[in-house]
């Protein structure tokens, strides 16, 4: 089977080839690959290249095919995976394999990975659980599965802990307040779907610095609709506060059950632990670029009023099925990340324009030829262009969502590669 795929040979060295993959094993899958959620954690494996922690030492000679947030069908199965696995078969990959090397798909693999419009899935993805059915009804929810997935992995990392008998109580408090940091991002938007439609928090306060970027995340995910769910949504502009700490307690009556800091700065950490409650529990979820970000908090906190501090990074094949079963139950509305959509031949300059964050997700149709197109621009594309009228009349009467119904007019009239 010949595929197209972005393949990486070197630190930013990204190219779009055609090439032939080796015939299907008997305990391998080959898939066909429709979305591919674009990540910045792609972004920093194509800018570090083999000094990346899952990226082989010999791309060069054996380039290896990037993205990780794929969902796609199968189209053809190993003789020994036939009782398990059906031709025709959606199905998304849970790439973190957990394996001592830390090799994954979209980081290690040559011939598995989403930017590509076919790939063969080997059998250790396989073996460690992470190929995983997926019945949703669009693609691009499928794609978004890994990056929710490790949002909910972050709810779940969350405790607080009943000090009359030291039990603790995995997950975000429900009913309590909820704060994200810098959290007018992708991650953060899907933080704000998780916090109204599976954590059952009564209070989400989102900060940011860019009030463009609040607008956006406002746009997307109302105040409104937070509402009739039984959630005060509040989008804050800190930029321009002397105390953001002070006005973030007066806003939660005194402080947070559980803060999320979704961007990697030091004193955001800080400002964190100030603004929770007594046994208060801070994510530290971004992930640092660097080796040695030191931060700092108050330990009297900590130890008398029980302030907890947890890390999470990615997800696990259960956080996987959870999202899988949470977007199939419309308990998220996934359209609410999707910023852009683009086409294979498009994904080698969005990933290098990520060293710029701007919008949310950005997710790629592999056998479409289009070039990265925001969203919020169809309506006015569509006055020289049918494909993008057609599509902006669906999006507008779906509150200016990506939706379902776009994908499939996309899939069905877009120009193929």
């Amino acid at each position: 089977m010949k595929t197209q795929a972005v393949r990486l040979y070197g630190a930013m060295d990204m190219r779009l080839e055609a090439f032939e993959l080796p015939a299907t094993g008997k305990d391998e899958v080959l898939i066909k690959v429709v979305t591919d959620s674009l990540c910045a954690s792609t972004y920093k494996a194509v800018k570090q290249g083999t000094a990346h922690k899952r990226v082989p030492p010999d791309i060069a000679e054996k380039p290896i095919i990037i993205g990780h947030e794929l969902c796609g069908e199968i189209v053809e199965v190993g003789e020994d995976l036939r009782n398990d696995w059906k031709v025709g078969q959606r199905i998304v990959i849970q790439p973190a394999l957990k394996l001592e090397s830390g090799y994954d798909p979209g980081y290690s693999y040559q011939y598995c990975g989403g930017s590509a419009t076919y790939a063969l899935v080997p059998s250790i993805v396989l073996e460690r659980g992470c190929l995983i059915p997926y019945e949703g009804e669009s693609f691009f929810g499928g794609s978004l599965v890994e990056s929710l997935g490790c949002v909910l992995r972050g709810f779940k990392g969350f405790y607080h802990t009943d000090y009359s008998n030291y039990i603790r109580t995995d997950g975000a408090k429900k009913g309590g307040k909820l704060a994200i940091l810098g959290g007018a991002g992708p991650m953060g938007i899907g933080a704000v779907e998780l916090a109204i439609g599976y954590a059952g928090v009564s209070q989400v306060v989102v900060t940011d610095l860019s009030q463009e970027r609040l607008d956006y995340a406002a746009a997307k995910c109302t105040v409104e609709f937070a509402a009739e769910h039984g959630c005060k949504l509040t989008y804050l502009n800190t930029a321009g506060l002397e105390d953001p700490a002070k006005v973030l307690r007066e806003m939660s009556d005194g402080g947070f059950d559980d803060v999320f800091v979704m961007v990697p700065v030091p004193a955001l950490f800080t400002m964190a632990e100030e603004i929770c409650c007594e046994d208060g529990c801070v994510n530290f979820f971004a992930g640092p670029a660097v080796h040695n970000l030191q931060g700092s908090l108050n330990l009297y906190r900590l130890h008398y009023e029980g302030i907890h501090v947890v890390g999470t990074a990615g997800s696990i094949p259960e956080d996987t099925v959870d999202t899988i079963h949470l977007i199939e139950d419309g308990k998220v509305n996934v359209g609410a990340i999707v910023s852009h959509i683009l086409g294979l031949g498009a994904v080698a300059d969005t990933i290098l324009a990520m060293e710029k964050p701007g919008g949310a997700k950005k997710v790629c149709y592999t056998g479409i030829d289009i070039p990265l197109i925001a969203i919020d621009d169809l309506e006015e594309l569509g006055k020289d262009n049918e494909l993008y009228r057609k599509l902006a009349e669906i999006v507008k009467a779906h509150g200016g969502l990506w939706c379902a119904e776009a994908e499939a007019y996309l899939l069905e009239h877009g120009p193929k590669i």
